[in-house]
Order: C-alpha cells, then structure tokens, then sequence
C-alpha cells in the first residue's frame, strides 16, 4: 500500500494534476472570498488588474517559455545551464522594457489613465512585474526538467498565502482594496525569494548565458512569444474590450468573470496533461520518434476529450448551481454564458493538443499563426457584439424620438438601459466557440504536414488512455 501511494505521489501526471488542482482550488476560494469582499465596481477593477497583468506577463515569458522546456529536453548539463541563464537574462530586459512602456503610458495619458478602469495595473504593474520575476523563471525551468513537485511548492505559496489572507481578511480585517493588492505583491516578493534561495529560477546562471543560446532561445521565441500572447489574448480580450464598452463597464467585467472563472477550473486537467506531454513529445520529435509523437497526441487529445464529456454534462445541468455557489445570488444571471462555456470545454482538447503538437515537432510558426487567426476573429467577433449592438441600442432610441415626438430624452435613456447586459454577454461567449472551431482546422491544415490527425485516431487513443491507466493501477 506505501509503494502504491509513493509510486502514484511520484507521478509525473499526478504531480502536475496537484499542481494545478490544488492550487486552482485555493484560486477559486480567493476569487470567491474577493467577489464577497469587494463591490461590483472594485471587483472589476481587480479583474482587469490581474487580467492585463497576466497577459503582459504572457508577453514577458512568452519568449522564453515554450523554447527553454523545448530545449532544455535534450540538452547536456552546460549546455543546459547556458540556457537557463539566457532565459534570465531575456526575461530580465523584456521586464525593464514593459515597465518603460507602462510608466511612459501613465505619464502621457494620466488623467485617461485615472478615470479608467485600468488605474490599478498602470499604478502595480512595474513593481509586480520585478516582484514575480524569480518566480515565473523558476516555473519555465521546472517545468522543463519536470518538477512539478518544486513548482507545486511554489504555487501553493503564491497562492495559497494570497488566499490565506484573503479569508483572515473576510472573516476578520475588512480592509480595503488598496490592501489586498500590497497583500498581493508582498506575497509575491515572498515566493521569489523561495525560487531564488535554491537556485530553482537559475539566477546563478545568469553569467552562463552567452550569444548562441540567446539567439536559439530568441530565434524559436519569436513565434512561441506571438503564440503565448495571442492564446492568453484569446481570453483576455472578451474582458478588455468588455472593460472598454461603454455600455457594460466594470459592472459587464465583474458579471462575465463568474462564469469564465468556473471554466478556467474545469480545464485544469487539460492544462496539467498538456504540460506533462510537451516535454515528452518534444523529445520523441528531436530523437526523429514521430510514432511516439503521435501516440502521445492521440492519448492525451483523445483521453481529456471523453473525460470532458461528463464534466461539460454535469457543468451544463448544474450550471444555476455552480454559478451561486462562486458567485451567489447577484451573479445567477450568468448561468447562460456558463452554459455555452461548456460547449466550447468540449473543443478545447483538440484545440489545445493541436498546439502543444505543432510546437513540439518544431513548428512555432504555424502555431503562431493558428492563434493569431483565432485572435483576430475573437476581437472582431466580440467587438462586432459589444460595440454594434450598444449603438444599435442608441439608434433604436433616436428613432423612437423621431416616431414620437413627444418621448423624452429619459425615455432614449431607458430603452439603452434595458438593451440586455446579459444577452451581449453571452453572444461574447459564442465568439468563443467559434474562434475555437477556426483554431481546429487552422491548426489541422497545418499539423498534416507532419502527421494526419483522424477524428478515429483521436478516439481510439482517448480508450487507449483510460485502459493504460487501469492496467497500470491493477498491475
């Protein structure tokens, strides 16, 4: 029974599902205590605070996070050290080189900036940025040398301590928003300092970095980093241009986060596996196995495909459930939006295998441009939602006061008023299915030229994945 359990907590599989699921777990009790802690309007400011952040963070590492577990994969001990102190030193100068760019951003457009509600990154942006460098590293390297027990301990200190004061300060504090973000950033400080101290984010090897790892790094980066950003912009951007309407707001912000939030936690399995198989078949692509590549896709593509299929089922039926207990009774309206989520977590592991295969048999490029079609259609797609439909609202008001003379302006106001909050909504949520669908045959087209994917295939090796996990537990 001890070897039994000490087999399953070594687990690769394991770990980065507890990676992730432990830690998502402690994300989903501080995002509820926050709903509960603050109103609609501070909420959706925390919203875009942590939003735009992480997806500059995207920008940051994007450049060096998907090539340093490439490489790191086959590379010989100095060679390895090499790179990981050229993954420092890039991240370092693109940090210094976004912060530039914030500060230059507040400074120009201050009084925009203030009135906004973006005040709360433009104004913790640069610190946060320095603060939790250490810590993303130390996540990019680990990662590649699959330790997801090290990046586990991490986690749970970022996050984990974060929540932790979140509860004290329900149930005890009640201090106010500009609190929980030094709360925040202290606890980032916190976490770096435990990367650094054993050299887990390879800040000694800063002065092994030289020319040639550099410009491999860079030289795959400048896809990868396109590819990070645009898959982080693919779900930032339903928030920002949100955030940006004049019509839904913070408020829009705050409602659309609930059922977003509920859909980030039902990927954490998809995320955890995807993880765990790059590594692995980018090694079988660099040994020349595209056998073991394909096997690995088709397992893993397959196997999160059918485990989705009652989880999407129960999140469906359950929807109204799942919603009040995250958001309560204020946030039931979103059950909808929730609802077409689940269709679009059907998608997803096609999706997102199709991506980990591109860049694992050395084709950044077209994984680049499979996002960016996503990502155009995305912002194109909610901003026709958003936008065409708020002044359509405007336009049926104006003729109104045409048709009758008589109506007031407080009539114009009330019919833009009542143009549904959440109908809007939830049409962004089909954007979201759509733009998922165009990334599959993009990502089809491309990935044929090196394997053909059949939808066959794809099932047979998600049974393949579940009969591989009961023999290995009854043997």
């Amino acid at each position: 029974m001890n070897n039994a359990l000490a087999k399953i907590l070594k687990n690769k599989n394991f770990l980065s599902l507890a990676n992730n699921g432990l830690v998502a777990v402690f994300g989903f009790l501080g995002f509820l205590l926050l709903v509960r802690s603050l109103n609609t309007n501070e909420f959706g400011e925390w919203v875009l605070l942590i939003t735009t952040a992480n997806f500059l963070d995207m920008l940051r590492f994007g450049i060096t996070r998907t090539a340093i577990v490439r490489f790191l994969a086959g590379a010989e001990k100095t060679e390895a050290h090499r790179l990981i102190g050229s993954n420092y030193v890039i991240n370092l100068f693109s940090t210094f080189i976004l912060v530039l760019i914030v500060l230059a951003i507040r400074y120009f457009f201050y009084d925009s900036v203030n009135n906004s509600g973006f005040i709360l990154f433009f104004k913790w942006f640069p610190l946060l940025a320095f603060f939790n460098l250490p810590f993303n590293n130390a996540q990019s390297v680990l990662q590649a040398k699959l330790r997801f027990d090290y990046m586990l301990v991490l986690r749970l200190i970022n996050v984990g301590g974060f929540m932790l004061f979140l509860l004290i300060n329900f149930f005890f504090l009640h201090v106010s928003l500009q609190i929980i973000v030094y709360a925040y950033l202290l606890i980032n400080i916190i976490t770096s300092i435990v990367a650094m101290i054993p050299n887990w984010d390879g800040i000694r090897y800063v002065g092994k970095a030289c020319k040639a790892t550099n410009k491999k790094i860079l030289d795959f980066g400048k896809y990868s980093t396109g590819t990070l950003i645009g898959s982080n912009l693919l779900k930032s951007a339903d928030t920002f241009i949100i955030g940006l309407s004049p019509f839904l707001g913070t408020a829009g912000v705050a409602l659309y986060s609930i059922p977003l939030k509920l859909t980030e936690i039902i990927e954490i399995p998809l995320r955890s596996f995807a993880m765990t198989a790059f590594p692995g078949m980018s090694k079988a692509s660099i040994d020349g196995n595209k056998d073991l590549v394909k096997h690995i896709f088709y397992t893993n593509a397959g196997g999160m495909t059918l485990l989705m299929i009652p989880v999407m089922l129960f999140s469906f039926i359950f929807a109204k459930d799942l919603v009040y207990i995250l958001g309560g009774a204020g946030y039931e309206s979103t059950t909808g939006i929730f609802r077409i989520f689940t269709v679009y977590g059907l998608l997803l592991p096609l999706d997102r295998f199709i991506g980990v295969a591109l860049d694992s048999v050395n084709m950044p490029r077209s994984n680049f441009l499979k996002v960016v079609y996503m990502t155009v259609a995305n912002i194109i797609g909610d901003s026709l939602v958003v936008f065409a439909f708020y002044y359509l609202a405007i336009a049926t008001g104006i003729l109104t006061l045409l048709a009758i003379p008589t109506t007031n302006f407080h009539v114009l106001a009330k019919i833009t008023h009542n143009f549904s909050v959440i109908t809007t909504l939830e049409g962004v949520a089909v954007v979201t299915i759509s733009f998922t669908l165009i990334g599959i045959f993009v990502g089809y087209h491309y990935l044929k030229k090196s394997f053909t994917i059949h939808s066959r295939e794809v099932i047979q090796g998600g049974i393949l994945f579940f009969s591989e996990s009961i023999f290995r537990k009854r043997s």
